[in-house]
């Protein structure tokens, strides 16, 4: 459903941020992209996005190619990051007819959408009530729906559970269970690494912008010889600390 063709992404004359990435993403499927800090997450993300164009290679989505036509890509996708926020004066309900119109949906389509996903996401209580008042919690739902009042294919979720507690965590989780069930493309980014093992049926392992592993939690355990996608990680991080002679105490996992 996603494809992502040796994509690359160059700054200046020589820092690579992203190297030959590829990977594909079929119905259904979670894939979490993950890797350190400076690894090349947002940079592929962006690029998905049409965001920022690549020095090479291509990603295409049910055999739309952002490269001719990123515009149509965008109304494929559907986002969900930890940074994006609600315009405070709006409620959700206009929050939500807000992007349906922006997506070109009509009034009737807009409405059924809203009603669907109020009642998917529980948000009906405050479906009126201005964005400025909610909780995180509250807000985190509503960026949710939003991903979705276009129904896209493919849905990227970037620090989904940041700055959540439990009960808003499992909402994500729950939310993500959906998606799958929806025959929906996810790609993952998080720093959460026992959440990702949790709900991602694959994981790519991005490192200094090339795709160090990929596979099942079962395949890299087997490829690494650790327990754990946090032992995986940690062991990259030794690996580098070794290779430029950077204490790996400096380095964090994301």
């Amino acid at each position: 459903m996603i494809e992502l063709n040796q994509l690359t992404k160059v700054y200046g004359d020589d820092f690579v941020a992203v190297d030959q990435l590829s990977f594909s993403v079929g119905p259904g499927e979670v894939y979490g992209l993950l890797g350190p800090n400076g690894a090349g997450k947002t940079t592929t993300l962006r690029m998905i996005l049409g965001l920022l164009e690549p020095t090479q290679g291509d990603v295409s989505i049910l055999g739309c190619s952002v490269s001719s036509a990123p515009l149509r890509m965008r109304g494929l996708i559907g986002l969900v990051s930890a940074s994006a926020g609600l315009y405070p004066w709006l409620t959700p309900r206009e929050m939500l007819r807000y992007f349906a119109i922006g997506f070109g949906l009509d009034s009737e389509q807009t409405s059924q959408r809203i009603g669907e996903l109020s009642q998917r996401m529980g948000l009906e209580t405050f479906l009126d009530q201005r964005c400025a008042t909610l909780s995180t919690g509250q807000s985190q739902r509503v960026n949710l729906a939003r991903a979705l009042i276009h129904d896209p294919p493919v849905v990227l979720l970037d620090e989904p559970t940041r700055g959540l507690d439990v009960v808003g965590a499992k909402v994500v989780i729950d939310f993500v269970e959906r998606l799958r069930e929806s025959n929906k493309a996810i790609v993952v980014c998080t720093h959460q690494l026992e959440e990702a093992e949790r709900f991602c049926d694959r994981f790519g392992l991005l490192h200094r912008g090339q795709l160090e592993y990929e596979g099942t939690l079962a395949e890299l355990k087997a490829k690494t010889g650790q327990s754990s996608l946090v032992e995986i990680f940690l062991q990259l991080l030794r690996d580098e600390s070794v290779s430029t002679g950077v204490p790996r105490e400096t380095a964090t996992v994301q």
